[in-house]
């Protein structure tokens, strides 16, 4: 029996209490984006604000979510922040931030750049990929106090440097500073998982669910049809373990995300028919 799962936000909690939204585990992702900039409430739910990004010549920006579990489930050489258990405390919020990436800017087009040499190489098309990794060849960014230390929670990846090549390689050659980057990040990021689509996801932490209930859950929170702007990266055997979520947003609607027309169509992913939502011990 198809298994139902709750079609708003609101749905949880009632319009009149919308403050029992931040008491839960959920909510500690909004509690996030009280850190960058304040809230709204929308249909009687917390949604964070999302700062707005000028990335020239840009159509669309990609939010690529990790989802921590099936990501360290799925290595087979597991980075520090899968071995550390103080570095996975952001993923009992939900999803976790990968990056924020551009899509092919309009210069590198004109250049006669394809879109998959630039997701492959990005601004390293100008400025090569240092050697001896990130950590050695950059300098930390330079982010104020209260980003910096909800990135350490939200992005666990930074303690390999991520965040130094994630802006490097997809916003150091547009004109876009570390700070805007990673704040509207994010803003987005507390949005997500503060949606029904993130409790869906948690609640079958350790199960397996089919792909297509987890498209289901995702127009249910967001609106009907938006699960074209949704991607769903797995890994491990038959690329059966959620791992990623990845959902497109026009460049001209950022501050609006994640109203329906705020979003655009992504590729389908690669995750087999049933998916299982890894969990950590």
């Amino acid at each position: 029996m198809k298994r139902p799962f709750p079609a708003k936000r609101a749905d949880y909690y009632p319009p009149s209490r919308p403050w029992q939204a931040l008491s839960t585990p959920r909510g500690r992702g909004v509690l996030l984006a009280l850190l960058l900039g304040g809230l709204v409430a929308v249909a009687g739910a917390a949604r964070a604000e999302v700062p707005a990004l000028a990335a020239e010549g840009v159509d669309h920006y990609t939010l690529a979510l990790t989802w921590h579990p099936g990501f360290c489930a799925t290595r087979a050489r597991p980075p520090r922040e899968c071995r550390e258990p103080s570095l996975r405390r952001g993923a009992g919020d939900g999803f976790v931030l990968h990056g924020l990436w551009p899509s092919l800017p309009a210069r590198f087009r004109a250049r006669g750049v394809a879109r998959r040499r630039w997701w492959q190489q990005g601004c390293f098309l100008e400025r090569p990929r240092p050697d001896g990794g990130f950590c050695r060849a950059h300098s930390p960014l330079a982010l104020p106090e209260a980003l910096g230390s909800a990135l350490d929670r939200s992005m666990p990846g930074r303690a390999s440097c991520l965040d130094r090549y994630q802006y490097a390689k997809h916003a150091a050659c547009l004109d876009l500073e570390a700070e805007d980057l990673f704040a509207t990040a994010l803003a987005m990021l507390a949005v997500v998982n503060a949606s029904a689509f993130a409790d869906f996801v948690s609640v079958h932490r350790g199960g397996e669910v089919r792909r297509n209930d987890l498209v289901g859950a995702f127009e249910a929170a967001f609106g009907e049809g938006t699960g074209r702007a949704l991607r769903l990266e797995c890994g491990g055997r038959g690329q059966r373990r959620l791992t990623e979520v990845r959902i497109g947003i026009a460049a001209e609607a950022v501050a609006r995300f994640p109203d329906a027309g705020s979003l655009v169509r992504l590729d389908r992913g690669d995750c087999a028919r049933r998916v299982g939502i890894a969990a950590f011990d």
